[in-house]
């Protein structure tokens, strides 16, 4: 069924929780309002959509916000991975429906374009879906946060590991937008500066494309060592099955894996490969303990970084409006400045810090996929390889060309 831009903002305003509008003060409480705009229905929609929804609940729980003077309204829509879509229905938020934030984002497209609406509006983006380094980097802006991972974490973690276990030559399979650019942009500087070499890449449709049939072919005939897939979700999925149809031998780099992408693929078919992620439900007691008090939300399933992280700054979010009260509606970019302030800690990424880039950094990890053999119960998928701590794990503040950051 096509459906044009007014059925959609229509049905984003019906998502909301069905409470009466407030702003500032309701019956004596301090009242907010959260936007969760994600992939509901396209390629992303395992690693974000409803269980990110799912997340921002728990944060809000979590937050224990039964017991204080506060309410907190959820509001959720999918920009079905169009900029243009995900630029309207924030517009319509912040102007129209009285939304502070807006959380997820997903894609990368839609990302830079809720954080130029937040930015032109003062409201604030915390985003924990989209992965282009820009946020913090040629695009920042004093209203957007990036939250969980970005390309150049990735392309440091898992290209540069793989460069130095011999994978010298790639060749790249890239979606084609903002996202799969920035990552085949960022994983060849460390692909080069090792020494290694790129032979070529392939570019494909996005979204749309299910058929990857020609494009591996021209990876397998390039007969580079490591076949690195610039993209993510469904897309990674099907390319890495298509790749075990087709035989090819190279390692295959799935620059950006989630654990939902593993189980799609299932350890028969997925063993072996490297993933970088920042959160890992079964990682510590910390993790563990949130998991488990987040499973009745999300039944079934185990979250993803992006979902931890819908979770991770909401809860930041809703303590740092505690701690400002009503003035955290007046101007987005002082409450993202007071949040910075404020320390960042949870059960899923532990203690992080805010940079002056708005850059959230915590530790990185790099897993590789258990073999059916090891795992011992549901979700038991990875294992550690090694990690790197936070203020290794990004791009130094200094070389990322953010305006926000003084020489």
């Amino acid at each position: 069924m096509q459906i044009n831009r007014r059925a959609l903002l229509g049905s984003a305003a019906a998502s909301a929780a069905a409470l009466p509008f407030r702003r500032g003060r309701a019956q004596g409480k301090l009242a907010v309002k959260i936007g969760v705009l994600t992939d509901m229905s396209g390629t992303y929609k395992d690693l974000s959509g409803q269980v990110s929804v799912a997340a921002a609940r728990q944060a809000v729980e979590d937050f224990g916000v039964a017991g204080k003077n506060m309410a907190v309204d959820i509001l959720s829509a999918d920009h079905q991975n169009k900029p243009d879509v995900a630029a309207a229905i924030a517009s319509q938020w912040f102007d129209r429906d009285g939304v502070d934030v807006i959380l997820d984002g997903t894609n990368s497209g839609c990302g830079l374009a809720i954080a130029g609406v937040a930015k032109a509006k003062n409201k604030i983006h915390l985003n924990a879906g989209a992965a282009s380094s820009d946020l913090t980097g040629s695009a920042c802006n004093a209203n957007t946060v990036h939250w969980v991972y970005d390309t150049y974490e990735l392309a440091k973690s898992t290209g540069g590991s793989l460069v130095k276990a011999g994978g010298n030559s790639w060749y790249f399979l890239t979606a084609d937008y903002a996202f799969g650019k920035a990552l085949q942009r960022d994983t060849t500087k460390f692909v080069e500066g090792a020494g290694g070499k790129v032979l070529g890449s392939s570019a494909y449709p996005f979204p749309g494309t299910s058929d990857f049939s020609s494009f591996l072919l021209q990876a397998q005939s390039s007969g580079a060592k490591v076949l690195g897939l610039a993209n993510a979700g469904a897309d990674t999925v099907n390319s890495i099955k298509q790749a075990k149809e087709f035989g090819i031998e190279s390692q295959l780099a799935a620059l950006l894996l989630f654990i939902s992408d593993v189980h799609a693929l299932g350890l028969q078919t997925a063993q072996g490969i490297a993933v970088t992620s920042s959160f890992y439900w079964d990682a510590n007691d910390r993790t563990r303990a949130w998991s488990r008090r987040f499973e009745p939300k999300a039944p079934g399933v185990r979250a993803t970084m992006t979902q931890a992280g819908v979770y991770s700054s909401a809860l930041h979010f809703l303590k740092t409006a505690e701690a400002m009260g009503g003035s955290v509606h007046q101007s987005g970019a002082a409450t993202v400045a007071r949040m910075r302030e404020i320390p960042v800690d949870d059960d899923c990424f532990g203690k992080s810090e805010i940079r002056a880039d708005n850059r959230c950094i915590h530790p990185s990890y790099l897993w590789t996929v258990k073999k059916p053999s090891e795992s011992q119960y549901p979700w038991d998928y990875y294992k550690l390889v090694s990690s790197l701590p936070a203020d290794q794990a990004f791009r130094p503040i200094a070389e990322g060309g953010c305006s926000l950051v003084k020489a």
